[in-house]
């Protein structure tokens, strides 16, 4: 039996495919720490991961994963909103990951919000080098999320198709809300 292809699955896998050994990348919501571990799993002890949460159940959470996985000269997990990204990190980044929604296993009361993650979304897809990518996962459900959903959708319409290539990935024969994909590239100038 074939297992079930995730938002996960397929946010990795495009990640996988464009990030290499000495990269800089920004998890701009470590959660508990997974794409954090796969981002410095990628670019290696030359390159660079910033991680951000505004939980510190979840720092703590990630700072414990990455440490276990040896890599704790890659990543620097930061207790700080993911729109703060600029106050961290000032040079060009090749990739930037976010999981919009609550923490796994976490308090579905703290989540992320429409105007902090269009704001970090903003200031990520200024970052990128050309020719870098986001990965953008949007779970949204309960009382919680349509608001940051819609309001995410229509800000990602307004990107510049002559910087960004912007996909949108839907499952849409799955019941219950499932996550929306969106993969950004930003063009590279000629």
């Amino acid at each position: 039996m074939a297992s079930i292809i995730g938002a996960v699955t397929l946010a990795h896998e495009f990640i996988r495919s464009r990030v290499k050994e000495g990269d800089v990348c920004i998890d701009a919501t470590a959660g508990r720490g997974y794409d954090t571990e796969f981002l410095c799993s990628l670019v290696g002890k030359s390159g660079k991961v910033i991680a951000f949460d505004i939980q510190e159940e979840a720092v703590e959470s990630t700072r414990r994963l990455i440490s276990e996985k040896g890599y704790d000269g890659i990543a620097e997990v930061v207790l700080d909103s993911h729109a703060n990204m600029d106050r961290y990190y000032d040079g060009e980044i090749d990739c930037a990951v976010f999981n919009l929604g609550w923490l796994p296993r976490g308090d579905h009361n703290i989540h992320t919000n429409a105007d902090s993650s269009i704001e970090a979304l903003s200031k990520a897809l200024e970052m990128l080098k050309d020719g870098g990518i986001l990965s953008l996962s949007i779970y949204y459900g309960r009382e919680t999320g349509f608001d940051e959903r819609d309001r995410v959708l229509e800000y990602l319409k307004t990107l510049n198709p002559s910087v960004y290539t912007v996909i949108v990935s839907e499952f849409t024969n799955r019941p219950n809300c499932p996550p929306i994909c969106v993969f950004i590239v930003k063009l590279v100038e000629v």
